[in-house]
């Protein structure tokens, strides 16, 4: 098994019982946690109009943590394109790295991260421009990299600061479009099998055999998002697990909620049809104890060559969150 990074996402999940403030503050011990245990980097995603999740803005929550920490890469996975001009993206981002050099990541998702309200919300109330995700991508790309891009509406304007370290630029995807894309466009390719389970060995090597360098990212990079809960027992992570799986089941039926305790869980009225459910989505959910779970990343950086597992965790205590980080950086790191 060649050498493999282990990083974070953070979705700010607001738990039943808890508040979003809370959500933010747990983003903050979760950040400081993975640079002490040696995780790579650290990505919060944008979630709008959702009592759910609390990172709305994560460019602001990484500023943010980037002033309490010294060594972790932080960056968004990923900043939704469609809700914002290219040029407040390079803008923003230049400052983030000026403010952390070395440090920061242009995530960027080509999803709304909401529902057709919030979408026309933050367009104010205009058709939100849905097909041009790939050439904003671009013209950010070229700002990013203190270039004018070629571009009517954007080549009488520079995007300051100029001159900062330049961020790396990774596109999200789960699909083999968008890893033909993102290897073509020169950007790192962060594939989320949490949302359908559908890694291939097939869409990697699309990715890889079509890059091509660029100033933001010189060689192919990879990694991929999964959903985990790992426990001491196999008994207990399916015990902090149901939470997750009823949420992701409410999800399916058009309804998003915040992961429920355990104990409400188990009292939760499931047909036997949600439990087929449940356990055909351990796909998209790797539950088991830490050896369990480590021996499945590391088998599927085996098989399809990713250099990055990112780990996304719900369970409803944040401490049992914490753990599952630790678990996972002693089995791994």
């Amino acid at each position: 098994m060649t050498d493999m990074k282990l990083s974070i996402l953070d979705q700010a999940p607001i738990t039943q019982g808890h508040t979003g403030e809370q959500a933010l503050q747990y983003a903050i011990e979760l950040a400081k946690l993975g640079e002490e245990l040696g995780f790579h980097r650290f990505w919060m995603a944008e979630h709008h109009s959702t009592d759910a999740f609390a990172s709305s803005a994560p460019e602001i929550t990484i500023a943010h943590i980037a002033a309490l920490t010294e060594r972790i890469r932080l960056g968004t996975g990923g900043v939704m394109m469609m809700h914002y001009s290219p040029l407040k993206m390079a803008e923003v981002f230049k400052t983030l790295s000026a403010l952390a050099p070395g440090r920061i990541d242009f995530g960027a998702g080509r999803a709304p991260g909401g529902d057709r309200a919030s979408m026309f919300a933050l367009s104010e109330g205009r058709e939100p421009m849905l097909n041009n995700m790939y050439e904003k991508l671009g013209i950010t790309m070229d700002y990013l990299a203190d270039h004018v891009p070629p571009h009517r509406i954007y080549d009488q304007v520079k995007a300051e600061p100029a001159n900062v370290s330049r961020p790396e630029a990774w596109l999200l995807g789960s699909s083999g479009n968008s890893a033909r894309r993102a290897g073509q466009m020169g950007v790192g390719y962060s594939f989320a099998q949490f949302f359908n389970g559908e890694l291939s060995k097939a869409i990697l090597d699309t990715y890889r055999e079509n890059f091509k360098p660029s100033e933001l990212m010189t060689t192919p990079e990879i990694n991929v998002s999964y959903l985990t809960t790992v426990a001491d027992s196999e008994e207990e992570a399916a015990y902090h697990a149901l939470p997750q799986d009823i949420a992701r089941l409410m999800l399916m039926k058009g309804k998003i909620t915040g992961a429920m305790t355990p104990e409400a869980a188990q009292d939760y009225p499931l047909t036997e049809m949600d439990r087929m459910q449940i356990e055909s989505m351990r796909a998209l959910h790797l539950v088991g104890t830490p050896s369990q779970v480590a021996d499945h990343l590391s088998a599927d950086q085996e098989t399809y060559g990713f250099d990055e597992a990112m780990i996304v965790s719900i369970p409803h205590s944040q401490e049992v969150r914490l753990n599952v980080y630790r678990h996972l950086a002693e089995q791994l790191l």
